[in-house]
């Protein structure tokens, strides 16, 4: 059994080829074992126009819903997880224009239109002990006369250190007030991108750095939103929320993919010597394995439905946020209840460094750090279903 069938694999099929497929999941060892950024599957993603995969047809993109990057982006991580999770952070900013395109506001077709046109973006939100995420930060954003803003603070985590051309950023005005969101032109200088400590147990060729924003200054035009300090129902907050929780998803749904080929493919070649059969013969690695596809089926199933309601923009009212976390969380669970399935079904050979199924079993650790924690995530689904706290 492959990776679960989508309704888009004609369209993904044309871009995202066997051979770049193969050629991304050849690679991915040596940039794991060598600390090493994947520029090679950015450069062929890029020439078979994925980085442009939500931009329009007629600005030179794929022109693809939400939906369908959402599958591509599965298939994608089921043969290099690090290089998916890498492309995400550049498609979740064009997912949140795309979203508001859709909406009829065009406030940021400007994105697509330079995703199309070869601009690298990357996710200069994440900040240590920000728990608030979206709601407060801990970088200053300094309105100036001229109606630009200078940004001085730390990110971490900023996916695509060494490539990216524009960095999607936010800050709090001095008073406290507002959340400035604006888009960050690498070549306008002041940032410092810090990969001194860059040895991560796993989703090691992302490049993760830390970024410094030195007094970076954006110009009035690619300032996107002020929004109030504190939990809002803004549209970017909505929209940057919805792209980042599915298509992180989708990346650990693609590994949970990956993990239970793996597993059937050792089960079809490891024999018993006590009965000379295949594995998959025996009943109880059998039931195993059902267990496994059950939880394949189930996830993808709340996967697919959740990307084909931000295509469609169903109305979810205030279901929408536990609507999104729930399928972030399960896809983290799901993915790691896969890969310890595939590390059994594996044997002992499994347990080499060198093994595919233990890169997986690092990577998928890397699940657990991205927002919404567990934490975080079960008070929202607490106050969902029994109100505030009194």
């Amino acid at each position: 059994m492959g990776l679960p069938y989508s309704k888009y694999q004609p369209q993904i099929d044309a871009v995202l080829t066997h051979e770049v497929l193969s050629g991304i999941r050849e690679r991915a060892s040596y940039y794991d074992e060598h600390n090493a950024f994947p520029d090679t599957d950015l450069e062929v993603l890029k020439e078979a126009g994925y980085f442009a995969a939500f931009a329009s047809v007629a600005d030179g993109g794929l022109g693809w819903n939400f939906a369908a990057v959402v599958d591509a982006q599965k298939q994608l991580a089921a043969h290099a997880p690090a290089t998916a999770l890498a492309v995400n952070m550049h498609l979740i900013w064009s997912g949140v224009a795309a979203i508001f395109n859709a909406t009829g506001h065009h406030d940021l077709d400007f994105i697509l239109q330079e995703a199309a046109a070869g601009e690298t973006y990357a996710f200069g939100i994440s900040e240590a002990a920000n728990d608030a995420v979206l709601f407060d930060s801990s970088t200053t954003a300094e309105v100036q006369r001229d109606g630009s803003v200078k940004f001085t603070g730390t990110k971490i985590f900023t996916t695509l250190s060494p490539a990216w051309t524009r960095l999607g950023i936010f800050g709090k005005t001095p008073d406290g007030s507002e959340l400035i969101y604006a888009v960050l032109d690498r070549a306008e200088g002041n940032t410092e991108a810090d990969g001194s400590h860059w040895d991560m147990l796993g989703m090691r060729a992302t490049h993760s750095f830390v970024t410094h924003l030195n007094g970076a200054v954006v110009p009035a035009d690619r300032v996107i939103r002020r929004i109030p300090t504190g939990p809002n129902q803004d549209l970017l907050t909505f929209g940057i929320f919805a792209s980042f929780l599915t298509l992180i998803s989708a990346v650990y749904a693609g590994m949970g993919d990956r993990a239970v080929e793996i597993a059937a493919e050792k089960l079809h070649t490891r024999r018993s010597k006590v009965h000379d059969a295949p594995l998959s013969q025996d009943p109880i690695l059998r039931y195993k394995h059902g267990e496994a596809v059950l939880r394949q089926m189930t996830q993808d199933q709340q996967l697919s439905g959740l990307a084909e309601a931000i295509t469609n923009l169903t109305e979810y009212d205030n279901e929408w946020f536990p609507r999104l976390v729930a399928n972030k969380i399960t896809a983290i669970r799901t993915a790691k209840a896969q890969v310890d399935y595939a590390f059994e079904a594996s044997g002992g050979a499994g347990f080499h460094r060198s093994q595919e199924i233990a890169r997986l079993y690092r990577d998928v650790m890397a699940g657990f750090y991205h927002p919404s924690d567990d934490e975080s995530a079960h008070t929202t689904f607490a106050t969902f279903g029994l109100g505030s706290v009194d």
